[in-house]
């Protein structure tokens, strides 16, 4: 059998090679076994998917082992979005929650993600309890058949929809927003956002332009459904088409977001977390603390020192920002891949919550994006990313990481080096406040080499010093 081991947010794989019934089984049977540790499986579990490739038959297999291990399950009638499903975590009371998704990966994988009772990330350590609870073959896994669990009252079938949307309308009014008269693009990458903007903001002078808002799992038109370049490409033409006046792009399970300007350019996922900071700071004019992953902006630094909050930096994924934001009860977190988690919801990202608000920002501002840009650099200075994704041989793993930890540049693209941060892979810190950082993926065998600096000049120096550090180039 498979060795299966908990990345992020827990584990993925290749439908058919690795990600088969029989394991997605196992790791249910894990999280089975976590949950009568800890004395929280009588609460139950909340189990809903995306629309992958045989997610709703992953996801009534989860269920199965569930029930059969005397755990209650509500089950989702539908391909759900991921905050939807966390938020249905706490409506419910439930002891956790399984989503069978593989976020933004291509359309060969899926994924088995677990949320705790708040709806967030399970931390690091608790993770490597459910891995190592998951048995090593099937034989020991408990199943019992959906239709007889449903006969049994173990499983219920329900519409997570109606809690979540209350939420959401305690969270922001959208009258304003119907009423602005916007022209919106909506690009929902073939996933579960599909729907959602023309449903919440119906009814008023703003128009919904959705693409790319059918169910197809082998998502034409981009690599994998990320908001990022080139994925974006094509839902970005649609903009002049339809003279929108904002793009808002929606991962596979609508837990990320990205977004395009007026003009059809896109805003890269610092500013909009830069843009976030600033909304709910200066124009809301609330406080609390930041949490950000090592990897995003120093513009929330810089925002965190003009309105006197404190910033936590953590690792990669809301495995960490999760377990911060409950504990410094934070404003905002966020991470580099687009994900945003907000104060009084769930400690979860939620792409769907965080594009409304970007509409908001526009509403009470009166701005363009590209205008919110410009802002945005008047009060922190102008902040230029960009990022490499670079495929390797699992078997130069520990070369790689040899030659970055061995590395002690003086200076990279032009610029001095004044520190370098090991929390979560390697960052350059540089004499402008950029940085360069070199690390692995917690999902899918890619290196990754990112950068932020305030000289736009030297984005391609940087990254291709970062690529001859780690002797990819």
């Amino acid at each position: 059998m498979t060795t299966i081991k908990f990345g992020t947010d827990g584990w993925r794989g290749r439908i058919a090679e690795d990600y088969t019934f029989d394991n997605v089984r196992r790791c249910a049977q894990g999280f089975a076994n976590y949950l009568k540790q800890g004395g929280v499986a009588e609460k139950g579990v909340v189990v809903g998917h995306d629309k992958r490739f045989q997610a709703e038959s992953f996801a009534a297999a989860a269920a199965e082992v569930l029930a059969a291990n005397g755990i209650r399950v509500w089950l989702t009638d539908g391909a759900t979005p991921t905050p939807t499903i966390s938020y249905g975590v706490v409506d419910k009371g439930a002891g956790g929650g399984v989503n069978i998704t593989a976020s933004h990966n291509p359309p060969e994988d899926c994924g088995f993600k677990v949320r705790d009772q708040r709806g967030g990330a399970i931390d690091p350590d608790n993770l490597k309890r459910i891995e190592a609870l998951i048995p090593p073959d099937i034989t020991p896994v408990q199943r019992l058949k959906l239709d007889d669990a449903m006969s049994d009252g173990l499983v219920t079938k329900f519409d997570a929809r109606p809690a979540y949307v209350a939420q959401l309308k305690r969270l922001i009014d959208m009258e304003p927003l119907r009423a602005a008269g916007f022209t919106v693009l909506v690009d929902c990458m073939w996933g579960n956002g599909a729907g959602w903007f023309p449903t919440l903001l119906a009814g008023g002078a703003t128009q919904i332009h959705e693409v790319h808002n059918e169910r197809n799992p082998i998502f034409p038109h981009m690599t994998r459904p990320e908001p990022i370049p080139p994925n974006v490409d094509h839902g970005l033409s649609f903009v002049e088409k339809v003279r929108a006046d904002v793009a808002i792009i929606n991962d596979g399970d609508a837990d990320r977001v990205g977004f395009g300007d007026e003009k059809g350019n896109f805003i890269d996922q610092l500013r909009v977390y830069g843009l976030l900071g600033y909304y709910l700071l200066d124009v809301r004019g609330e406080r609390g603390p930041i949490v950000k992953t090592i990897s995003t902006t120093k513009m929330l630094n810089k925002l965190g020192k003009l309105y006197n909050v404190p910033v936590y930096e953590t690792g990669v994924g809301f495995k960490y920002i999760a377990p911060k934001m409950v504990e410094v009860d934070a404003l905002i977190g966020g991470e580099e891949s687009g994900g945003y988690a907000f104060q009084g919801h769930v400690p979860e990202r939620d792409g769907i919550l965080a594009g409304l608000y970007l509409l908001d920002l526009m509403v009470r501002t009166g701005k363009k994006p590209s205008q919110l840009i410009d802002v945005l650099f008047e009060k922190v200075g102008p902040h230029y990313y960009q990022r490499i994704d670079t495929t390797f041989d699992q078997a130069r793993m520990a070369e790689i990481r040899q030659n970055v930890a061995q590395a002690r540049p003086g200076t990279i693209g032009g610029l001095k080096v004044t520190e370098i941060v090991t929390v979560d892979g390697f960052q350059y810190v540089m004499e402008d406040g950029g940085w360069l950082l070199i690390r692995f993926s917690g999902t899918e065998p890619i290196i990754r080499v990112y950068c932020e600096t305030t000289h736009e000049e030297r984005v391609d120096d940087i990254l291709e010093d970062g690529m001859r550090l780690a002797g990819l180039r």
